[in-house]
């Protein structure tokens, strides 16, 4: 079974958020399938041909090369994870995936989240000041029926996706979704590009950083221009790929300071 998991760790909203943050230790032996959320074809192809396609899917597959202790240490304060368990294993461990799946499983990740935590037990203020108070730090939303099972489970917080390979599509997709407002609560945009199989086949020698980093300036650039609060056209959690490597986490935490000098002496920890 697949699952979709998002932990969010901020106190201030816009927050910089992190698209499949686990992808910086996918497995390159052949010891991992690829997942088989991908299509058909590519299994077959990577089934009979693997020397030729692994190489393709790896490629195309990371879009974060820090570890969780260097998202968080540079400000990364949403994480997208994707779980499922490995075909064919026989043990109870689960692991990330995105394309195949990674060598670390969900437990250790996650010990190595609560040791940061640990450490920076203050540092973040979860949205609602009394949570805060009651020692709280950590928001889970799962993407999954089950979280009507338990109360400490938040419910799938909303990712617009735009699934598209360039920049200007993209912001002109978002720019169409503001229009019809936000939703409620929090949710994430994710200004992260999806490549499909005519742009991989018609650029053989690029990867996905390539195609991501060659559009972040035009990305920021409409993140810089874009508003925070409660408002409908105000964004939320903004989430990204490779986002240890420009300049997309203190792009977003900027826009905090449109809250912090609108609001005044105002409780900012509210605004969601």
């Amino acid at each position: 079974m697949y699952f979709s998991v998002s932990i969010c760790l901020s106190s201030l909203v816009p927050c910089s958020g992190s698209h499949n943050a686990i992808t910086y230790c996918l497995d390159k032996s052949d010891r991992s399938p690829v997942d088989l959320t991908q299509p058909d074809l590519l299994q077959k192809l990577d089934k009979y041909m693997k020397p030729l396609i692994r190489p393709f899917v790896y490629k195309w597959a990371v879009t974060q090369e820090a570890t969780v202790k260097e998202q968080l240490d540079c400000g990364v304060r949403y994480l997208d994870l994707r779980i499922a368990h490995r075909p064919n294993d026989t043990s109870t461990n689960l692991y990330f995936y995105h394309g195949v799946y990674t060598t670390l499983t969900v437990e250790t990740v996650l010990q190595e989240i609560r040791a940061w935590l640990d450490v920076h037990p203050r540092e973040e203020v979860v949205t609602l000041r009394n949570l805060w108070s009651l020692g709280y730090q950590v928001i889970v939303s799962y993407e999954h029926c089950v979280v009507r099972l338990y109360s400490d489970l938040w419910p799938h917080i909303p990712y617009w996706w735009a699934n598209k390979c360039k920049a200007e599509a993209l912001i002109e997709e978002f720019e169409h979704r503001k229009q019809h407002g936000r939703p409620g609560g929090f949710f994430v945009t994710g200004i992260n590009l999806t490549e499909d199989l005519k742009y991989i086949c018609s650029h053989p020698t690029e990867s996905l950083k390539d195609l991501v980093m060659s559009t972040y300036p035009a990305l920021l650039a409409w993140v810089r221009g874009q508003s925070p609060g409660s408002d409908t056209h105000s964004l939320n959690i903004i989430a990204g790929d490779f986002v240890s490597e420009s300049h997309f986490v203190p792009t977003v935490i900027a826009l905090n300071q449109h809250l912090i000098h609108c609001a005044g002496p105002r409780d900012v920890s509210r605004e969601n």
